[in-house]
C-alpha cells in the first residue's frame, strides 16, 4: 500500500475532483455530495486534531483549530503542506502513531479505515484511542450491489495497476463498528464520530 499511495501523490486529488483517469465515471451528484462532507468537517468544532492518513491534505484544509497531518508518503505530505499551509505535517506510521497519550482532542481520518485489513484496524482503533479522546471517520456508502468488502484493481496515469483492499458501509453499521454514532450521511459518504 505503501508503494501505492507514494506513486499516486500527485494524481490523488483527480478522484475528488473527477479528473484524469476519473473524468468519466458517472458519479451522478458527485460534486454536490463532495462538497456536502466538506461543509460537515468545516462544521466539527475546532480542536487540536491529528489527521491520520491526510494524503494530500484535500480534507484536511477544511479542520479548523490546531492540526497535525501524519502520512507515511512524503510524496502526499509534500502536496498536502501546499493545499492545507495552516497544519502542520509529520511522516509516520497510521498504525504505530509516533504521539503521546492524550495528545489530541480528535482524531480525524478520511478513507484510511476502509483500507483496513481485520488485524491491521483493531491496531489502529487502539492507537486512536490511545492518542485522541474522539475518533472521526469518513468512509464510503456502498452503492447498489457493490460488495461491503473486496480487493479492487487500481490502475495509475503511468500504466502501473495495482490490487487495493476496500471496505464501504451502510451508515449504522460503521457506527455500529466504532461504537460510535453517525455525524452525517448522503449518497457517498458517511462521517461517524466515536469518544
Amino acid at each position: 500500500m505503501k508503494a501505492y499511495y507514494e506513486a499516486r501523490a500527485h494524481e490523488y486529488d483527480d478522484w475528488w475532483l473527477g479528473h484524469g483517469l476519473y473524468a468519466d465515471r458517472d458519479r451522478p451528484g458527485w460534486e454536490e455530495a463532495r462538497s456536502e462532507l466538506e461543509r460537515w468537517i468545516k462544521e466539527l468544532p475546532p480542536s487540536r486534531t491529528l489527521d491520520v492518513a491526510c494524503g494530500t491534505g484535500f480534507m484536511t484544509r477544511h479542520l479548523r483549530g490546531d492540526v497535525v497531518g501524519l502520512d507515511q508518503s512524503e510524496s502526499m505530505l509534500e502536496v498536502a503542506r501546499g493545499q492545507a499551509p495552516n497544519a502542520t505535517f509529520a511522516p509516520g506510521d497510521a498504525l504505530d502513531l509516533p504521539f503521546d497519550d492524550d495528545g489530541f482532542d480528535r482524531l480525524f481520518t478520511s478513507y484510511f479505515y476502509c483500507h483496513l485489513e481485520e488485524e491491521d484496524r483493531t491496531r489502529f482503533l487502539a492507537g486512536a484511542r490511545r492518542v485522541a479522546a474522539e475518533l472521526v471517520v469518513v468512509a464510503s456508502v456502498p452503492g447498489i450491489g457493490d460488495p461491503l468488502e473486496r480487493w479492487e484493481e487500481r490502475r495509475l496515469r503511468d500504466g502501473s495497476r495495482w490490487q487495493v483492499y476496500k471496505r464501504v458501509f451502510a451508515p449504522d453499521d460503521l457506527a455500529e463498528e466504532l461504537e460510535g454514532r453517525v455525524l452525517h450521511a448522503n449518497r457517498y459518504f458517511v462521517m461517524v464520530a466515536s469518544p
